[in-house]
């Protein structure tokens, strides 16, 4: 393999660090933003239940998702139906594809960092795609979220009916619309910072 392979390379994985930072940053994030949600959007009266129990609920459906041990899928004050526990398991599968990704790349930069240099103008094109993702986003979330839903899934599973899955009256789509942005700022920041870092001689 040539230098500019082994370059271009780096530089690929180094995208792919970045878009599973931003969004692994956002994932342990969403503990606080979601806290804030509770207060910010009535949640807890919206479902007849302390800040503390939804809390408590947001917690275990994210040990779920977050933690490879835990297998089951079950909340204290909700119930689901197999459509929405099928749900949480392909989001889980996202997740665990997620940190794989963040934990093998990271590895790969860290031992890598002092042998190979990476393409600048590459991360300003990402940038750019984003800054249009962002716009797109901005005119119609609703639309941007369904497209998002519709590329990662292959079902419709995720179109919860809060009868059957009442888990859904806790996650407004404002909630979801604050994760985004916050992973849209880490993104960019990351890419614009790249872009424009110096080149080590």
């Amino acid at each position: 393999m040539s230098n500019f392979q082994k370059d271009t390379l780096y530089t690929v994985i180094m995208a792919f660090f970045i878009l599973t930072l931003s969004i692994t940053v956002t994932i342990f994030a969403s503990y606080i933003l979601f806290y804030i949600s509770i207060g910010q959007f009535n949640l807890d009266q919206i479902v007849y239940m302390s800040t503390g129990r939804v809390m408590h609920n947001y917690n275990q459906m994210m040990n779920y998702l977050i933690n490879p041990f835990h297998s089951t899928f079950k909340l204290d004050d909700f119930q689901s139906s197999a459509a929405g526990r099928l749900h949480f398991a392909d989001c889980k599968k996202l997740f665990m594809l997620n940190f794989g990704v963040f934990i093998v790349s990271g590895a790969y930069l860290w031992f890598q960092r002092k042998k190979r240099v990476y393409f600048q103008k590459v991360f300003k094109y990402i940038a750019i795609v984003g800054v249009v993702l962002v716009v797109l986003m901005m005119v119609d979330f609703d639309g941007f979220f369904v497209v998002f839903h519709e590329l990662l899934f292959r079902n419709s599973d995720w179109l919860f009916d809060p009868g059957k899955d009442p888990v859904i009256n806790i996650l407004p789509e404002q909630f979801f619309t604050e994760c985004f942005v916050l992973f849209f700022v880490l993104f960019e920041g990351l890419n614009i910072w790249k872009s424009r870092a110096k080149k080590r001689s």
